[in-house]
């Protein structure tokens, strides 16, 4: 046995040498025996049962293979388990689990398990409560077995002012989900956890109900209520390929399973198998971005006064203490952690050698929390494989190159977790073609297919993930990882010129302007692990930095010029990312009528503002479609047509989710048509504000005015000398043009156009201002304030939808019953008098009752107030109507402090959409 504070004595001066080993000089040792240190001596998990079996039992599979199955779910962990279990409980009883060893022989075993309640995410907020109510509640109702559930509280540990603030945003965002929790100062935190040190402290957040989760306990518990429905599980099983067919439309689809036991033919996988996640896309051609890292925690000898403490999280130290009993297991996030490349088919109830190298960073911050540690033992030590993601959220839904083959991997250690609300929402997935609540975070498809096989993308992300994993989740926060992935014609310029670039579906874009000189993003560096030498002089990873608050940043006035500067005068946006596709085909009328809210078919020369929605009325996208003359191509500003043609204009950082969402439909209802990409092929330029038209009247050669130009049209024109699309449209609420132009004509346009606006005093300007410009007027973001489980009518966008004519669309039946029925939730718009930033999540409160929290928020510099935007429910759940709103009073609450609020059903900008027709009074 060794104590916690001397194995950091020894291993202080030898970890920061190792610490600084090169990627490919680690030894991946596996171990599946006994642990060899002298630190330990034994390696095993600190559960009293698992379901490890004797060597000697195995003899094929426990049941009999089935020829046929509706849906077979690969990996018997949590996510196999729960997806069962939802599968089953939603009547699907033909289902099939497949596990290679016994389950959660993988990575399941040896999870901490621990749940935590609240997240800086709506949607996980709710996908938590329901994997708390399945293993507290449901299961032990349907079955009469105890899940192994222990309720002992969750505590976050806060050691400066921004994480406290941090707590507090979670705080209110958790009592509009009536989860209790409780900011505590240093000494009720030391009343609460008596050893515990609180003299670094800044305050803590206690959640109560949060517990911990027994992983054997709760899969055979899963496991038996799911075969009590009629599901199978099979163990013993592994899965040796997958059979794809194509259709007669020539789409791949899942045909069947194979394994050394027989085969199942089935029209539906789902890939539950963790860190084999890749290989078992690999057997069906799917690329599944994640990787293999050492996941590791130690368990205490038992600590007198222990027992009945909240589990803990050290955000700051990057340690969690988690209670086992009358002792402490011990882990945490390192910046360094250890990869595992060569992924063993033969590991099931393995572990690894522990890194001590690496792991003693976490014990220096377990002894800094709870001081009796360092004369504590260590029983044993834990070291598995997890899987991680470039985004630190698991992989779900349908995969883009085999349909049937559904995702539910890549959880970042957190599988326990969410398993109960993913797996609800994937078997709805799988069951009615979309899941009940907005998963977009988590689809597979919110990634860029020419990344999702990149490897340095996926290993240089998910390691910047995991190591950020405990950092505070600031609004504009962006990677610092594989950058440069995507770059449009006119980045060099901009960035010469003091652009701040975001990141978004690996295009960098215009996030804002320094007058500092250029930011430029570097190759990624590990943070200094690994022996790679750490950025030195790094601007950019400096201006990010100070962003790191939640209160208004250092440029925040530089914003306010931007924003200022379009709305008086003239400014110019490099919107170049967007998504632009061209429908085409002997069916494109026919998708289009079906795919979009808004009729698309007037005359050529037109452009719509639309939107996409799923069999359920919920807003897939939000869109411009132009209808285009046919004729022959002129690419890549036309496509050829001899019929109907449509060109899509849709955000960039949506752009793999909408292609994906448009072909399922033309696949679904059989349309015969085509949709080509042409988005790195053409950049695109928005000249927006009072002078946009005299601006681009000395560029164009086309007349501007508002009878040979109206708004929603379009037109090839030429451009100092060359051809682009020309489209009077706005985002910001301004009269306005983008310009859509081809590659290698992007920079001589550009510099024309800024040439011709200097004398208007022309800037360029980025997303930031955009952000701000377009909740001040009142349009909406996807994924934002307009989401898969929004409907049109919802989010204030009736006016998108062709309800009075007689034309069908996806999701029209639903809107209709949702219109005849009321709305029993709809968008409202809130400013507030205190000069205060605000982000989304705030919750609102109605005659001092939660009704909904922001989703969106920012400051409106020509308002000069900050708005926000949210849904709302009726309190008794009633229809909210336009008086419901009208008489009741309105707090927002931010960081625990209420702020009176006034609610508008209309923007409190131009509300009459003069600007946006040139009409300037």
């Amino acid at each position: 046995m060794a104590f916690l504070g001397r194995a950091v004595e020894r291993l202080a001066s030898a970890a920061a040498v190792s610490a600084r080993r090169p990627l490919a000089a680690r030894p991946w040792r596996l171990s599946c025996v006994s642990y060899s240190s002298e630190l330990s001596s034994e390696k095993s998990v600190p559960y009293e049962k698992t379901l490890k079996q004797d060597p000697g039992s195995v003899s094929g599979p426990t049941r009999p293979l089935p020829r046929s199955a509706h849906v077979v779910v690969i990996g018997g962990g949590s996510l196999g388990c729960q997806t069962l279990y939802h599968l089953a409980k939603m009547g699907l009883t033909n289902v099939v689990l497949l596990e290679r060893d016994r389950l959660t022989a993988g990575t399941t075993w040896h999870t901490a398990g621990l749940l935590w309640q609240l997240r800086p995410s709506d949607v996980e907020v709710e996908l938590l409560a329901h994997t708390r109510k399945v293993v507290s509640q449901d299961l032990e109702e349907e079955t009469g077995l105890h899940t192994g559930w222990i309720q002992n509280g969750g505590l976050f540990i806060a050691s400066n002012k921004q994480r406290l603030d941090e707590y507090k945003r979670l705080m209110s965002l958790g009592k509009v989900y009536g989860i209790q929790s409780h900011v505590l100062s240093p000494a009720q935190t030391k009343d609460l956890y008596p050893l515990m040190n609180v003299d670094d402290l800044y305050g803590t957040l206690y959640v109560p109900k949060d517990g911990t989760m027994d992983p054997a306990g709760t899969c055979t518990t899963l496991s038996r209520a799911a075969s009590a429905r009629g599901a199978t599980v099979i163990e013993n099983c592994p899965v040796t390929g997958i059979q794809v067919r194509a259709d007669h439309m020539g789409v791949k689809r899942v045909k069947a399973v194979e394994t050394p036991h027989g085969t199942i033919e089935t029209p539906c996988v789902v890939n539950c198998a963790g860190v084999w996640a890749t290989k078992l896309g690999d057997m069906a051609g799917v690329k599944v971005p994640l990787v293999a890292m050492h996941h590791a925690y130690v368990v205490t000898e038992r600590i007198q006064g222990i027992q009945n403490m909240p589990n803990v999280r050290d955000h700051d130290a990057s340690v969690y203490l988690r209670l086992q009993g009358d002792a402490l297991s011990v882990g945490g996030y390192e910046h360094n952690p250890i990869f595992w490349d060569e992924v063993s088919d033969k590991f099931a109830f393995s572990l690894f050698d522990l890194d001590w190298d690496v792991f003693t960073q976490h014990i220096e911050g377990a002894i800094n929390r709870v001081p009796v540690l360092e004369q504590t033992g260590i029983k044993s030590t834990v070291c598995g494989p997890e899987s991680f993601t470039a985004d630190h959220k698991p992989l779900m839904g349908e995969a883009p190159e085999v349909r049937g083959f559904f995702l539910g991997c890549g959880f970042n250690s957190a599988g326990m977790m969410l398993g109960g609300g993913c797996g609800r929402e994937l078997a709805h997935w799988i069951i009615h073609g979309r899941p009940e609540k907005d998963m977009y975070g988590y689809d597979i498809r919110r990634f860029h297919n020419s990344l999702t096989d990149n490897q340095r993308w996926v290993r240089e992300r998910s390691h910047e993930s995991y190591a950020k994993n405990y950092s505070v989740v600031f609004p504009f926060d962006e990677p610092l990882a594989s950058r440069n992935m995507r770059k449009d014609p006119f980045h060099q310029v901009l960035m010469e010129q003091g652009c701040v670039f975001q990141e978004r579906h690996g295009w960098e874009r215009p996030g804002w302007f320094t007058r500092d000189g250029p930011a430029q993003v570097k190759d990624y560096d590990y943070y200094g692990a690994y022996e790679v030498k750490k950025n030195q002089e790094y601007k950019y990873k400096e201006l990010l930095g100070k962003e790191y608050t939640f209160d208004f940043p250092p440029h925040h006035d530089l914003i306010k010029s931007e924003c200022l500067s379009c709305r008086h005068g003239v400014a110019v946006f490099n919107m170049s990312y967007f998504g632009k596709f061209y429908l085409t085909g002997p069916d494109a009328k026919k998708a289009s009528d079906w795919l979009f809210t808004a009729d698309v078919n007037k005359k050529p020369g037109s452009t719509v503002y639309t939107c996409m929605l799923n069999k359920g009325g919920g807003t897939e996208a939000d869109l411009t479609v132009s209808r285009l003359e046919a004729g022959d191509a002129n690419l890549p500003l036309a496509p050829e047509s001899t019929g109907d043609a449509y060109y899509l204009a849709i955000g960039g950082g949506v752009a793999e989710h909408n292609w994906n969402h448009i072909q399922g439909v033309l696949q679904d209802q059989g349309f015969r048509c085509r949709l080509t990409d042409h988005s790195e092929n053409m950049g695109m330029i928005s000249i927006q504000g009072p002078k946009s038209r005299q601006l681009l009247q000395e560029v164009l050669d086309a007349d501007l005015s508002d009878q040979a130009f109206p708004f929603s049209t379009h037109k090839v024109v030429n451009a100092a000398g060359h051809q682009v699309r020309a489209m009077r449209l706005s985002f910001v609420g301004e009269l306005g043009w983008e310009l859509h132009i081809p590659k290698d004509s992007c920079l001589p346009v550009y510099h024309a156009v800024m040439a011709a606006g200097a004398k208007h005093g022309v800037i360029n300007s980025g997303y930031r201002a955009i952000d701000s410009l377009s909740i001040e007027k009142g349009y909406r973001h996807w994924h934002a304030d307009l989401r898969p489980d929004d409907t049109p009518l919802e989010a204030g966008l009736a006016f998108t939808c062709k309800m009075k004519s007689a034309i069908p669309f996806q999701g029209r039946d639903r809107l209709e019953k949702q219109k005849e029925a009321g709305l029993k939730r709809r968008i409202v718009s809130f400013t507030i008098d205190e000069k205060v930033p605000m982000f989304g999540l705030e919750a609102i409160f109605y005659n001092g009752l939660p009704v909904g929290h922001l989703r969106r928020a920012d400051y409106g510099f020509f308002i000069d107030k900050t708005i926000g935007y949210g849904y709302i429910r009726c309190p008794d759940g009633g229809v909210v109507s336009a008086d419901f709103v009208k008489s009741g009073e309105f707090t927002l609450e931010r960081m625990g402090v209420a702020y009176k609020a006034k609610a508008h059903l209309r923007s409190t900008f131009d509300p009459e959409n003069k600007r946006v027709k040139g009409v300037y009074d």
